[in-house]
């Protein structure tokens, strides 16, 4: 008959047990903490990157959807908001703003003939004809990030159109207005500082900046 094994030989196996687990927790540390420093060189590294090629980045459509890439691998978001280090550096968060704000009134314009509804590569065309020569070109990916920063933007105030790009009041009165009378946008009144908001139902919104309602 088999013998069971004795009080002694329980404990040695709990012990034993503990002293595995103790043992894949220390590995799995190193291994974290590792990763984390490995990370924190990569991020410091695209930084030093981003200085020396800025201007790379801001004029060169090719060049910056690389930059885009690199920042993904590494957990960064240049254009997660319009201040910081890569707002300052780079100033790309205000250039997909603008751009988002030029597709929006390029689908506008072209709404009689094509209902809103236009070829990426169509728009892209348009955007570089519409845009200043040296300003650099736009790229089918600037296009889709542009479009994906209106979504997380949810809604504008006339002194931030203003601001951003470098509009009269009245041309960004006029501009939304027209979003209004398109029924691509609505207004929201009675906030604390007296801003109108103007909001874009058909896309979502992250921002908590309403919360002094």
């Amino acid at each position: 008959m088999r013998r069971r094994p004795g009080i002694g030989g329980l404990q040695n196996a709990a012990t034993a047990r503990d002293q595995y687990r103790l043992l894949g927790e220390n590995v799995a540390k190193i291994r974290t903490d590792l990763m984390k420093e490995q990370l924190a060189t990569f991020r410091s590294q695209l930084e030093e990157f981003a200085r020396k090629h800025k201007n790379d980045i801001r004029k060169n459509p090719a060049f910056r959807s690389q930059f885009h890439e690199m920042c993904a691998k590494v957990g960064v978001d240049p254009l997660a908001s319009n201040k910081g280090f890569w707002a300052e550096l780079l100033g790309i968060g205000d250039f997909y703003y603008e751009l988002g704000v030029q597709i929006v009134d390029i689908c506008l314009a072209t709404r009689p003939h094509n209902g809103g509804l236009i070829n990426l590569q169509e728009l892209c065309n348009v955007l570089c004809q519409r845009r200043k020569s040296d300003r650099g070109g736009v790229s089918e990916d600037d296009c889709l990030r542009a479009i994906s920063k209106l979504k997380a933007q949810g809604f504008v105030t006339v002194d931030e159109v203003e601001r951003r790009l470098s509009w009269t009041s009245g041309r960004a009165i006029d501009a939304l207005d027209t979003l209004l009378d398109e029924g691509l946008a609505m207004i929201d009144d009675g906030h604390r500082d007296g801003k109108r908001r103007y909001w874009f139902p058909c896309v979502s919104s992250i921002s908590t900046s309403v919360a002094d309602t």
